[in-house]
């Protein structure tokens, strides 16, 4: 069953080798200063800063109301940052790549920043607990710990992190830099489609571009995580098959009572087929093996077509090619001439 499964192995072409990012000096910064934004963002809404004031002006002048005409546009626009419809697509993406490289790097890619960012994400809207535009009590205040979930931006930082897979999963520096701009304008117009609605005030969307570019940044330091994982499920998936192709038990033959057909001279001395099916084993001297027909007979095999059959027990029959002479006791017929 190994060599089997070594000879698989070889015939399959082999994947090839995508060599995870490392986290370098130039990340590490970008990371420091991702966190520090963050950091202030939130430290700049707690205490009902300038940047409070910032996102009242821009709610009180409803630009939904200054370019209605983009409305209907954008409101199909804003589905780019769901999570539902956005996974749904990403992860078919990168499961084709997965069944063409043979690897499941990029799908454990994924599910890792998705699960990071709904812990993210999700813990600080709860601990926040900010209200929306919409639902806003006291113009000017922070609207700070009051029921909400909306702080940070949750479609901004899915439309980040979602799209942003497809850049840190490139292969070459060009396909990186091609779908870095392409991410970053989706983001980017998603957190503003947001603004212009008026579902998130502009310090959540600020506060969503930092959430996900910092789950970017620090996916390298989980690829020690996903390479075991994927080495656990590929092992699981060998022995799998193995328990499937191992060696299934014989099915067990069937040893009852066999028929036995019976001469016409058993049957004309009334004996039935149910009172010889099965058939008496005749008794052997000690050191000899049975052949032919008691042999057949020891076995469970019917007797072949011609051979001789087998009688029961008390039964005796003549020997064969001899003229049947007459009973015993019964009277001899005289001799008469012709």
């Amino acid at each position: 069953m190994r060599t089997d499964i070594f000879a698989r192995l070889d015939r399959e072409p082999e994947p090839p080798k995508i060599e995870a990012p490392r986290m370098s000096r130039h990340r590490i910064a970008l990371f420091g200063g991702t966190l520090a934004f963050y950091l202030a963002i939130v430290w700049a809404v707690l205490i009902t800063s300038w940047l409070v004031a910032l996102d009242w002006k821009v709610m009180l002048f409803r630009p939904y109301q200054q370019w209605p005409e983009l409305h209907p546009f954008l409101d199909y626009y804003v589905v780019l940052g769901q999570r539902g419809p956005t996974a749904v697509m990403i992860a078919c993406w990168l499961g084709w790549r997965s069944w063409r490289q043979h690897t499941l790097r990029p799908l454990l890619v994924l599910g890792t920043s998705l699960l990071l960012l709904n812990l993210s994400v999700g813990a600080v809207k709860l601990g926040l607990g900010r209200l929306g535009p919409h639902y806003a009590t006291q113009i000017g205040s922070a609207e700070m710990f009051a029921g909400g979930d909306i702080f940070p931006s949750g479609h901004t930082a899915n439309a980040v992190v979602t799209w942003g897979i497809l850049a840190y999963l490139a292969t070459t520096p060009r396909a990186r830099r091609y779908l870095s701009a392409v991410s970053a304008t989706v983001s980017l117009g998603v957190g503003l489609t947001t603004v212009y609605i008026g579902t998130h005030w502009l310090s959540d969307v600020l506060l969503g571009w930092a959430a996900g570019l910092l789950i970017l940044l620090a996916l390298p330091w989980f690829e020690p995580l996903i390479a075991r994982t994927e080495a656990w499920i590929f092992a699981m998936r060998e022995r799998w098959r193995e328990r499937r192709g191992g060696a299934r038990p014989a099915p067990v033959a069937d040893t009852g009572p066999q028929p036995v057909l019976l001469p016409q001279s058993m049957a004309t001395d009334g004996l039935t087929a149910e009172a010889v099916t099965t058939p008496a084993e005749p008794a052997l001297p000690a050191g000899h093996t049975a052949t032919g027909v008691r042999a057949r007979a020891h076995t469970g095999h019917p007797a072949r077509p011609g051979s001789m059959p087998v009688a029961p027990a008390g039964v005796r029959r003549p020997p064969p090619h001899t003229e049947r002479g007459p009973r015993a006791g019964s009277p001899a017929r005289p001799m008469t001439g012709g």
